[in-house]
């Protein structure tokens, strides 16, 4: 198989992260991004010529070459499975061998989390392509546990009393290079999660531990979620993204804990004790 590894969103932290690791294994990874001038310089790597995710002709040429496409899913937007539907399709029309797509945890066409339905949609369109492909359904993010908790000190949302077993970004590069670089990973769908399945009330009791502040979770209905976020100025599509990933969480479809990220990696996934105390930026905001 042709060795070369085109890597999307290297200027992202996902794959900048990976295309970090592909390039201490000496791997060489081409960096794709739309902005030329922010791709990492990382020794070996060389750098595609600028594209995004729906021009088809500027995504042919950034692959062109490439054995295998290491595909981030785009920012989210009404446009997004377009967008992959056509990096997809480049790819092809580029010769690529291999797909292995940054999917999300219970991808389905009736998700609850309304952006999942989009990686189900894509996930069926690279199965449709009959390249050997692999799907990383990740969970939520262990950094948007800080991310999503007030200045108030408050975390809010419709979550209830359900559990989310989150992931470190670290543990996913990790466990995307053992796939990029490893043998025996075709057609295999890895649901990458943490140790852990923590509710939401148990997450802002581990962020008062860290902050040394009263930190709560504050349950709300769909509609005072809805209300919560008004003042974003977010579009509709958007604010049902947010409130979704929140009532997912409560309908258990984040939940699931596997043993995917040590069996990839060798190596533990990162509990949200253990995110913290690394990355103590994450939670600043909620300091004084």
């Amino acid at each position: 198989m042709n060795p070369v590894i085109a890597v999307t969103g290297a200027t992202g932290a996902l794959g900048g992260r990976v295309a970090r690791r592909l390039a201490e294994a000496e791997a060489a990874p081409r960096l794709l991004g739309r902005d030329q001038s922010r791709l990492p310089e990382l020794p070996g790597a060389v750098a595609a010529p600028p594209a995004g995710y729906g021009d088809a002709e500027a995504m042919r040429r950034a692959i062109d070459g490439a054995g295998t496409l290491f595909l981030v899913s785009a920012h989210e937007s009404q446009d997004r499975v377009r967008e992959h539907v056509t990096a997809i399709d480049a790819a092809v029309a580029a010769g690529v061998e291999r797909i292995v797509y940054v999917s999300f945890l219970a991808a389905a066409p009736d998700a609850t989390f309304t952006f999942g339905r989009d990686h189900w949609h894509t996930e069926e369109h690279i199965r449709s392509t009959g390249l050997r492909h692999t799907f990383l359904r990740d969970s939520l993010y262990l950094a948007a546990l800080p991310a999503m908790t007030g200045k108030d000190g408050v975390l809010r949302g419709p979550a209830g009393d359900g559990r989310l077993a989150a992931v470190a970004h670290e543990d996913i590069a990790d466990a995307a290079t053992a796939v990029l670089l490893g043998q025996g990973h075709d057609n295999v769908t890895y649901d990458l999660t943490g140790p852990q399945a923590l509710t939401l009330a148990e997450a802002a009791e581990e962020l008062s531990r860290r902050t040394g502040r009263t930190i709560t979770y504050q349950p709300e209905t769909r509609a005072e979620a809805y209300a919560s976020r008004a003042g974003y100025g977010a579009a509709d599509w958007e604010l049902d993204g947010w409130v979704s990933s929140y009532e997912a969480i409560a309908n258990g479809e984040l939940d699931t804990v596997t043993t995917a990220v040590p069996d990839l990696t060798g190596h533990p996934a990162q509990s949200f004790a253990g995110y913290l105390e690394r990355n103590p930026d994450s939670y600043r905001h909620l300091i004084g």
